[in-house]
């Protein structure tokens, strides 16, 4: 990789817009080193010269994807937000914003979450674990769990949460990423749903 960090940040940018491009497009088998390196403007070679192998490019692009996000909310999240649902929702607009910036990022988010190539499969499920860990940070730590009726599970809110982006995920999987930031408010309004019945 050190190849590859001292080249300059135009450069490196383009050759991973370039590889989040190729790789939210296909799955990590039917993905193409050669047509990474034609979207970058660069030969083959240099992309082995760069990252080693496909798989070495794959797992930096995952963790690469992976500290963006985390850096983003770890600067942006308001930790004086104790209310469970705004908690989600904030997080959530941080991702918004960092995906309208990157725009191939969403594609290949979903891909790799649905990936099962035993290639990168494992090492794929170590990354997401770390966000993981972050994200119920976000969700539990000095939550106000007052606001929530007596008999009311929530862990098992925050895996219905999960569960109901899955389901957004999936229906990403036209790659038909223009309408992100509706498709987002209408999990919103799913949490107010949630928040209504769930509530006191």
């Amino acid at each position: 990789m050190e190849n590859f960090n001292n080249l300059p940040e135009e450069k490196q940018q383009k050759i991973i817009d370039a590889a989040l491009k190729v790789f939210g497009s296909h799955n990590y088998k039917k993905a193409s080193v050669s047509d990474i390196a034609a979207e970058a403007g660069i030969s083959k070679a240099m992309i082995f010269h760069y990252f080693g192998t496909k798989k070495d490019m794959y797992l930096y692009l995952v963790r690469f994807c992976s500290d963006l996000l985390l850096n983003e909310i770890k600067s942006n999240f308001d930790e004086s937000v104790t209310d469970f649902f705004d908690r989600i929702i904030l997080a959530s607009d941080v991702k918004i914003a960092v995906m309208k910036q990157y725009a191939a990022i969403p594609a290949f988010l979903t891909n790799i979450y649905f990936e099962e190539d035993p290639a990168v499969r494992n090492e794929i499920k170590v990354i997401l674990a770390e966000g993981e860990v972050y994200r119920n940070h976000i969700a539990f730590e000095n939550m106000d769990i007052s606001k929530f009726k007596e008999d009311v599970d929530v862990k098992l809110v925050m895996k219905m949460l999960v569960w109901m982006a899955e389901g957004f995920a999936k229906e990403f999987s036209s790659h038909n990423y223009t309408d992100l930031e509706a498709r987002c408010q209408e999990y919103y309004r799913c949490m107010d749903i949630l928040k209504a019945n769930l509530y006191k």
